[in-house]
């Protein structure tokens, strides 16, 4: 049997803050044609902007700089392709740092960079040929609402990386690459793929996905933590990809955590909504993707299919959203409720009212216990939120007046942390812009080429899915109850998509599954999590990965830098779920 010819891709970095050895790890750890790595989420943009007001030389990821400098000469020895998204709101400057960098090491890497992405300075011009900006949950234009945008970048799809590459680049930087298209532009420029293969394409985006965001694919995060050999010096992934766009998702020998379905199924689920998964390049459909172990720590993944992209590009606009500020007060022992309001009606007359502030949110934490056994286990919280235009009103004023009331309030008053300051609040501002007006500028050597988005095909027929055809899912026969944690036969994987956040749910076996696509409704799920009820929900089975999952809208309010959740990014949310007691048909446990 003729061997497969592959392209071996592993991923250092699903963050900003990621294990900055794991370049050096991956690049001596083993066999790899392609390091790449994904920096960039909606709120590292923002931070970055901040960065660059303070120093207009940055606004790039700087912990790239560090990691390059450990492994751009091995790189250039074993003919390592490196691939990011570091150069966030500065690629051209990235660049030259790493320029600098190789001259250090006496080396001489051919680097490219990508821009175009950054669509801030055409707002008003883009808006005059008709572009709304149109918030994707809320209907409302960007004029409408008075936004203030400090960043706006759309999400660019590989084909400037393909392009980068075939033009002898060593090193490709890019702004706000979509994460999985980190795979599909050297993919696509080792096998030779057309904008039209659509499911080699599907292929390679599934496997950007899955191991986008580091750790999380072999081990990190997992819900059942006993399959998880050792969380030491957790592996970090590897694709192994294919012409034909199948591949095998596996890490390092020697090295902990685990790649099984389930690592693989979990981090599958991580920030999707419906079964379509829209990329710039093509739509994902995951409701076709198949899983199997082929082997210790390597799972086989199959049958993507793909379909033309949308006319559209997704654009991550961060507005200014003003000041915020929280305190949190702990109350203790008897007549907590009594006590909360106590507090609260104190300090909003202190401030001149809840009707002073843009944002005013009080959440009553209820983390005490009946007949305590410890200090802790008598107490509650309170937390207090605040946003507003003026700094002065959510700053010290409000943290200071909240001090003030120590020796004059409640019993027991006491603060979770001294009096803080208000930070800046920022808006997440979801949006489409029409791929007519974008195009990535690919800088390689002396070189600029520029690459327009795929055409979308408006008359394309799409095929049915047949993951329903393929998975047979049975009623289950609803008697003989015995009570269980929820978390004992099922896992979970949540995140944030911008204010929203996704619950993604999966079985184990097919009978597990058969009873969680009936008993998991949207109805039974704010039953379980009484504080989503609120909240509109979507839900979509994915019946080839036994799993159901769930979109919510607006539970993380104006995105994660303005969110007054505990958990503004939804990581806490699957297990959550998870801990929840309920009755299932005692079978099911056999």
């Amino acid at each position: 049997m003729k061997k497969k010819e592959k392209l071996i891709i592993a991923n250092c970095s699903g963050y900003l803050g990621d294990k900055l050895s794991a370049a050096r790890d991956l690049v001596e750890g083993g066999e790899i044609d392609v390091l790449t790595g994904d920096y960039l989420a909606e709120l590292t943009m923002a931070l970055l902007f901040r960065m660059k007001m303070k120093d207009p030389e940055k606004g790039y990821a700087t912990p790239f700089l560090k990691q390059m400098n450990d492994v751009m000469g091995p790189c250039l020895d074993k003919n390592i392709k490196i691939v990011a998204n570091a150069g966030g709101l500065n690629p051209r400057g990235l660049a030259a740092e790493l320029q600098k960098i190789a001259a250090n090491l006496g080396i001489h890497p051919k680097i490219a960079f990508i821009e175009g992405d950054d669509l801030l300075p055409r707002i008003s011009e883009l808006q005059e040929k008709g572009e709304t900006f149109t918030h994707l949950d809320k209907g409302i234009s960007l004029k409408d609402a008075g936004a203030v945008p400090i960043t706006a970048n759309a999400y660019f799809g590989g084909w400037g990386i393909t392009k980068a590459l075939s033009h002898g680049a060593d090193i490709v930087i890019g702004g706000r690459l979509a994460d999985a298209a980190l795979v599909s532009g050297p993919c696509a420029w080792k096998f030779g793929w057309a904008e039209d293969d659509w499911d080699q394409l599907a292929g390679a985006y599934v496997a950007g996905h899955i191991i986008e965001c580091g750790a999380q694919a072999t081990g990190g995060n997992y819900s059942f933590i006993d399959e998880v050999p050792s969380f030491k010096n957790v592996g970090y992934p590897i694709a192994e990809m294919h012409a034909d766009g199948s591949f095998v998702i596996t890490k390092h020998p020697g090295t902990g955590g685990l790649v099984s379905v389930g690592t693989v199924t979990a981090q599958l689920l991580y920030e999707i909504r419906q079964p379509a998964y829209l990329t710039p390049d093509v739509k994902a459909r995951f409701d076709t993707i198949n899983l199997s172990l082929q082997g210790p720590d390597r799972v086989a993944v199959a049958g993507v299919k793909g379909e033309p992209p949308t006319d559209s590009a997704k654009v991550c606009i961060n507005n200014f959203f003003g000041y915020r500020n929280a305190m949190t007060v702990v109350l203790t022992g008897l007549d907590i409720e009594k006590k909360a309001k106590i507090v609260e009606d104190t300090l909003f007359d202190l401030l001149g009212g809840r009707d002073n502030f843009k944002v005013a949110d009080v959440q009553l934490i209820r983390i005490d216990k009946e007949n305590p056994t410890h200090n802790d286990e008598a107490c509650a919280h309170l937390k207090i939120s605040l946003m507003d235009p003026d700094q002065k009103k959510v700053g010290k004023f409000f943290s200071a007046k909240l001090v003030e009331m120590a020796l004059s309030n409640i019993p027991g008053f006491t603060l979770t942390s001294p009096p803080t300051d208000a930070t800046p609040a920022l808006q997440h501002w979801p949006t489409l812009v029409s791929n007519e007006f974008l195009e990535q500028h690919v800088f390689a050597g002396p070189e600029e080429f520029i690459i327009k988005p795929a055409p979308s095909v408006p008359d394309f027929e799409s095929e049915s899915a047949c993951a329903a055809e393929t998975v047979a899912v049975s009623a289950v026969s609803m008697e003989n109850f015995k009570k269980i944690r929820f978390g004992r036969l099922f896992a979970t994987r949540s995140g944030d998509k911008g204010g929203n956040a996704n619950l993604g749910v999966w079985a184990k076996n097919i009978t597990a599954y058969s009873f969680l696509q009936q008993f998991l409704t949207v109805e039974r799920l704010k039953v379980l999590l009484p504080d989503m009820a609120p909240f509109d929900m979507e839900r979509y089975e994915l019946p080839n990965l036994l799993a159901v999952n769930f979109y919510i809208k607006g539970v993380l309010g104006e995105g994660v830098a303005a969110s007054v959740r505990n958990d503004p990014q939804a990581k806490t949310l699957g297990e959550y779920l998870r801990a929840k007691v309920i009755e299932v048909p005692s079978f099911i446990l056999e």
